[in-house]
């Protein structure tokens, strides 16, 4: 698409605006992510993966998961659970408990120290947040884009069979 004077804006309206709006996810989340990983290791010593999975240990119930439900849980490939579950161990922020059902599994679970390890975290993650992302939008438009990108996340989890409820449940964690 060209403008008045001829230049090129690289965004044709009426057939690139899915495009467009997937470049600026990816775009975002790819300014954003080393930002926020920068601001928890300065604050609290502790990896934005490590953040992530020590949040869903703390929301699941008996704050604790199975290796496989942790890994779709946490907004990291799952191939690299296990490696973190494995640092995480060595910290001393969770442990590793086996699973009697079914002793192929095991739960990873959040410790006391993993629980105020996050705890230390949660206000330069959530400041983070704020300054970086939301204060550059409406609450109209974080209503818009939540409900937007929410509505993504449910559609490729029922394609995958991942139950429904995991949309509300990551929606109230805050991620």
């Amino acid at each position: 698409m060209a403008t008045e004077s001829g230049r090129s804006t690289g965004f044709d309206v009426r057939k690139g605006r899915g495009q467009y709006a997937w470049g600026g996810l990816l775009h975002v989340h790819a300014d954003l992510v080393p930002v926020l990983d920068r601001r928890l290791q300065a604050a609290v010593g502790l990896p934005l993966a490590w953040y992530d999975v020590l949040l869903e240990l703390n929301a699941a119930p008996e704050r604790r998961l199975r290796m496989g439900e942790l890994g779709e849980r946490v907004v990291l490939s799952r191939t690299r659970v296990s490696r973190l579950v494995d640092e995480l161990v060595r910290a001393g922020l969770v442990r590793r408990e086996s699973n009697p059902a079914d002793k192929r599994s095991a739960y990873a679970v959040l410790t006391d120290l993993g629980r105020g390890r996050l705890r230390a975290a949660a206000p330069a993650y959530q400041s983070g947040i704020v300054e970086h992302f939301t204060r550059h939008l409406s609450d109209e438009e974080l209503e818009v884009l939540a409900t937007a990108l929410w509505r993504v996340h449910a559609a490729h989890t029922a394609a995958d069979g991942t139950a429904a409820t995991e949309v509300s449940r990551s929606s109230e964690r805050g991620h």
